[in-house]
This record gives structure tokens, C-alpha cells and sequence, in this order.
């Protein structure tokens, strides 16, 4: 079997991260997998699993990006791939339309995925049109029912996103040599109560709550500080000063330390006391809250998405009103006397085995 995976490139991010585990697994176990895209920093990581990577600029948001779709129906006719899956909406759009022009009897079966909440619009039905559509949670899949009704209900499957229960699981700790820089680099870490909020720094991800939460932290004479990881992309910078002024402004600017991307995310979330999850709209799947929750480690996040599900599943007492930053700092409050333990070992759906095995269970079926 062969799949070509579509995207608009390969940097860091959950979907590139989501098709690095597919083409992981996939080779693994001797299917082929094209991965097309602009490129990117993850491309030897990409190529390094067994996968091959072809550079295509099919990902910007551009008019001129419409003069891919001949060469990608070219590039569809000559490598046959059996599975067409189209992981975004520019490349869903150049991939549909380039099989278009395919002869039916020739054309690949399409598989489209639902990384995350698109705006509801012409531009983002696209991602509802595939042979089969792949939901990341149970919120994605009424999502896709509530907004995009002409999908058959029978066309969308739930495939959780998953974590490495191999790497991520209760008995991972970092090492004392690891340790021992991390509070190098961060010496002001040591004897606090640290919070890890991860992901890119962006909106979505709530950064300016904790303000207040370090503040009642604090007033209540616990020694919080936050530890905020992620990278701060081009464009964003104006953002982040936004955030820092608010911290600032409410005295909490010393208790919260910016670490940029990293790439060892496991340790970091091992070094921290509780991870976060802040977002004020629903995240469609929440990939580090489930990584903490699969390293046993606490999570406390806001009850709705892809991290609602996963708290209710797994920790239901980290579960908060959305936006509701009070109740947040109360319940932090009382984990700083004693911290829970969430379920482990983390079970199926959520294992990269389930993930893996769901996804050719998909393939194998469409190619019947």
C-alpha cells in the first residue's frame, strides 16, 4: 500500500508532528509513504523514518498556489499512491482539484483530517470532503456534524491523536545529568511550584491567565512561578510583548520564565510540578496535556475540546470552568499541599499503536 501525505510544510507544529508519527509507523510496518510540502525543518526526520519527501509549494494561502494543482495531478498519475491524505485546507484544496483532473478509474482514495477547529466557511468545507474524514476527538466529530450537515455520518471517523507509551509513562524521569542543567539554566526554578504552559505562543493558548493565577499563588504566600514553552514564531513578537507587559503590570513578571521551543518536552513536563492548559476556545485534541497525563503527571485545564475528554478520562478533578482563572488558582492552591495521580497506563484509543493501527485499518478499507 501507498500513501502521499499533503501539507503545507514541515516545521514544527502538531500536524507535522501528527504526519512524522503516521510515517513512523506506517513504514514500520511496510507501507509506503510521499510526503509532499514546502519543507522544512523536520524534512530529515521525515526521510529518516523511510518515508520520501518531494518539495512542493502547495501550502499558501495564494492564488498562485492554484497553479500546483496540474503539476500535483502530475505528480499523483505518476507515483499511484492508493490513499490521497490531505492533511490542511490550502493542500485539501490543490489535492481535491488536481484529482479532478485525474481519470476516475486512476484516481487515489481520499482521506482527509481534522487537525483543529478551522473557521466554518467555504474555504474550510474542503476538509469535509474526502471519502473519509478523520475527527482527532469526539468534539471534532460533532464539530464536522454541527457545521459541515452534507458529510455523511457514516464517512467521519474518530482517530485520536496519541502519545508513545514506550517513551511516555509514569516511570519516565528525566536524568540527574539533565536535571542538573535545566536548574543551570534555570536557577530560578529551584524550590517552586512550577506550571508548565506549552505550545506556541499564540492566542489561542491563553498565556495571559496566568497573571492572575500567579498573583492569588503568591498572595496566599505559595511560590508559584510559571514556565511558559514554545516557540515565538515571526509576526508574533508584538504578542509576546503584550503578554510580558500584562505580567508587568501585575507584578508577576519575575515568576515567569520563557524557554523557547524544546525538544524534550517529556523531561520538561517531568520537571514541572503541574501542566496547564489555558485555551479560551477548544483545542480539537491537546497532544502535551495527554503527554503530561501519560507521564503521570497532573494536568489542569479548562473543561471543554479535546482536553475536557481527556480530563474527564483520565483526571476529572483538573477539569475548570472555561475562562474562569479563580477557580484555577483554587484548585492550584490545593495541589501545592498534595498533588493527584491521573489514570495510567494510558489505554486505547490513545496509544501510538491504536493511532497506527486505526489509520490502515482506514487505508486497507477504502482500497477494497
Amino acid at each position: 500500500m501507498k500513501v502521499m501525505h499533503l501539507l503545507p510544510s514541515l516545521s514544527s507544529g502538531g500536524v507535522e508532528q501528527v504526519v512524522l508519527e503516521l510515517c513512523e509507523g506506517l513504514c514500520a510496518r511496510g507501507v509506503e509513504n510521499v510526503v509532499v510540502s514546502a519543507g522544512g525543518s523536520m524534512v530529515p526526520a521525515i526521510e529518516a523514518t523511510g518515508a520520501r519527501h518531494i518539495t512542493r509549494p502547495i501550502g499558501k494561502k495564494s492564488l498562485l498556489t492554484l497553479l500546483q494543482v496540474g503539476k500535483t495531478a502530475r505528480l499523483i498519475r505518476e507515483e499511484k499512491p492508493d490513499i490521497l491524505h490531505l492533511h490542511s485546507r490550502v493542500p485539501a484544496w490543490v489535492g481535491q482539484l488536481a484529482c479532478k483532473r485525474i481519470p476516475a478509474a486512476e484516481r487515489p482514495a481520499i482521506v482527509s483530517s481534522f487537525h483543529g477547529f478551522h473557521s466554518v466557511n467555504a474555504y474550510s468545507a474542503i476538509m469535509a470532503k474526502g471519502d473519509r474524514v478523520i475527527a482527532v476527538s469526539r468534539c471534532m466529530r460533532q464539530h464536522i456534524l454541527d457545521n459541515y450537515p452534507a458529510t455523511p455520518e457514516s464517512s467521519i471517523v474518530v482517530i485520536p491523536n496519541s502519545v508513545d507509551a514506550a517513551r511516555f509513562n509514569p516511570s519516565y524521569k528525566p536524568t540527574p545529568e539533565w536535571l542538573d542543567k535545566w536548574y543551570t539554566d534555570y536557577p530560578e526554578l529551584k524550590s517552586k511550584y512550577t506550571l508548565c504552559l506549552p505550545g506556541r505562543i499564540t492566542r489561542l493558548k491563553g498565556a495571559p491567565h496566568l497573571g492572575p493565577i500567579l498573583s492569588y499563588l503568591r498572595s496566599k504566600g505559595i511560590p508559584a512561578h510559571a514556565v511558559v514553552v514554545g516557540e515565538t514564531k515571526k509576526g508574533k513578537e508584538a504578542y509576546r510583548e503584550e503578554v510580558q507587559a500584562g505580567f508587568a503590570a501585575a507584578g508577576v513578571a519575575d515568576c515567569v520564565t520563557w524557554t523557547g521551543h524544546r525538544r524534550d518536552l517529556a523531561d520538561v513536563l517531568c520537571a514541572c510540578d503541574v501542566t496547564l492548559s489555558l485555551t479560551l476556545q477548544p483545542e480539537s485534541f491537546g497532544k502535551t496535556t495527554l503527554e503530561a497525563l501519560s507521564l503521570g503527571r497532573p494536568v489542569a485545564g479548562y473543561e471543554h475540546g479535546g482536553v475536557g475528554e481527556q480530563l474527564q478520562l483520565f483526571l476529572p478533578e483538573g477539569m475548570v470552568p472555561t475562562g474562569d482563572t479563580q477557580a484555577m488558582a483554587e484548585l492550584l492552591e490545593k495541589w501545592y499541599s498534595t498533588r493527584p495521580v491521573p489514570l495510567a497506563p494510558i489505554p486505547a484509543p490513545y496509544r501510538r499503536e491504536d493511532m497506527i493501527q486505526a489509520h490502515i485499518d482506514l487505508y486497507e478499507e477504502l482500497r477494497k
